[in-house]
């Protein structure tokens, strides 16, 4: 049952984007909208749903297959995109690295520095 709770969370703040995104008419979909206002909920209320993780958990699972026809579609307009193979690449290259090392960043941040733990027991 919290996994149905934490769908209707979800489904909720994607309403709420979609609402904000009607009502100002921002060129953001409605999805990153209502996870942006989800996050800001979280962070003002302490975090702490269980239920939303339940319901997450499934879909970060089939991450690939949400993507998927996205991929495919992109497939069938290499034509149109055969002139921005550079802008391309280096679009797909920066943003991976961006990614990498805001992720390394964060993990240090908020787990701080494991090193010591392990530095102390190798002194032991």
């Amino acid at each position: 049952m919290p996994a149905l709770r934490g769908f209707l969370w979800l489904i909720g703040f994607l309403l709420l984007g979609k609402v904000l995104i009607t009502l100002t008419g921002l060129p953001v979909s409605a999805g990153v909208a209502g996870m942006l206002l989800l996050t800001a909920w979280l962070v003002l209320h302490g975090g702490g749903f269980d239920a939303i993780a339940a319901a997450a958990r499934p879909l970060i699972a089939a991450l690939a297959l949400l993507i998927m026809p996205g991929v495919v579609g992109i497939f069938f307009m290499l034509d149109e995109l055969a002139g921005q193979l550079v802008a391309i690449l280096a679009a797909l290259l920066l943003g991976t690295l961006l990614s990498v090392f805001t992720t390394l960043w964060l993990l240090r941040r908020l787990v701080g520095d494991g090193d010591a733990g392990t530095r102390e027991a190798i002194n032991e």
